[in-house]
């Protein structure tokens, strides 16, 4: 390494490259912001930090393999790099971070939501990369939209919601199938037979099983469920969780 070397890093090409690749830098920042704060106000755990980052590691990723002829001060100028290649390799290592923010609670699975997003921050940073700015910003905005506006637009529409109970019975009591139907479709809910397990200790039977609603905007709510289970015969306690994913 000579100062000769050395130079050609400061010399006018070299620093307006940096300074190309800066602006995009930021710009990515910017974008996994805008789309990061939408998570972040919901209290999740990937908020502004997490997708300023990956949208910033894409985008770097993407846009210093447009400057070959700069690499290592100029010494490799006959590289010919595969752009796509790069992008499988972005692709593919967030993968591995979208998996470790997806949790599975019984039937319940949280976290697909923020990963399909940080999965899609990462590709705002690749079109950033790669020069599709107005794209990259519709991109972006798209998402922050489609993330808030779509969850009312989604409550709002017909659909079936579905809990998960649980209820543990008093020692002795012995219920009936028959019965737990009867008692769910009189709160407009359709019982998922072979989500029932049955377990037992002390005496005491504790089943868990799945409903669904036949209207959404007619079944008993999870308090008014609650309400009722608490006073009826032979229940000693109960959870009742809704489905998420």
């Amino acid at each position: 390494m000579t100062p000769e070397t050395l130079s050609r890093y400061w010399a006018g090409e070299f620093l307006a490259a940096n300074a190309f690749i800066a602006l995009n830098i930021v710009g990515a920042l910017l974008l996994g912001m805008l789309v990061g704060y939408e998570r972040s106000y919901h209290g999740r755990a990937a908020g502004l930090r997490t997708y300023g980052l990956v949208c910033m590691a894409s985008c770097a990723l993407t846009v210093f393999v447009g400057f070959p002829s700069l690499w290592y001060g100029g010494a490799n100028a006959h590289v010919d790099p595969d752009p796509t290649r790069v992008v499988q390799g972005v692709v593919t290592g967030i993968g591995f971070l979208c998996a470790g923010v997806i949790m599975k609670d019984g039937l319940s699975i949280r976290g697909l939501t923020t990963a399909a997003s940080i999965w899609t921050v990462s590709a705002i940073g690749v079109l950033l990369g790669a020069g599709f700015y107005a794209a990259a910003l519709l991109f972006a905005v798209l998402s922050t939209l489609s993330m808030s506006l779509l969850r009312r637009l989604e409550s709002r529409l017909p659909g079936q919601r579905t809990l998960q109970v649980a209820l543990t019975f008093r020692e002795g009591y012995l219920p009936r199938l028959e019965e737990v139907i009867q008692n769910t479709g009189a709160r407009g809910y359709r019982m998922v037979r072979n989500s029932l397990t049955i377990d037992f200790g002390e005496n005491r039977q504790i089943w868990r099983f799945s409903v669904v609603a036949l209207d959404r905007s007619r079944a008993a709510s999870p308090a008014t469920i609650a309400e009722q289970l608490s006073t009826a015969e032979g229940v000693a306690s109960f959870t009742i969780a809704p489905v998420r994913n």
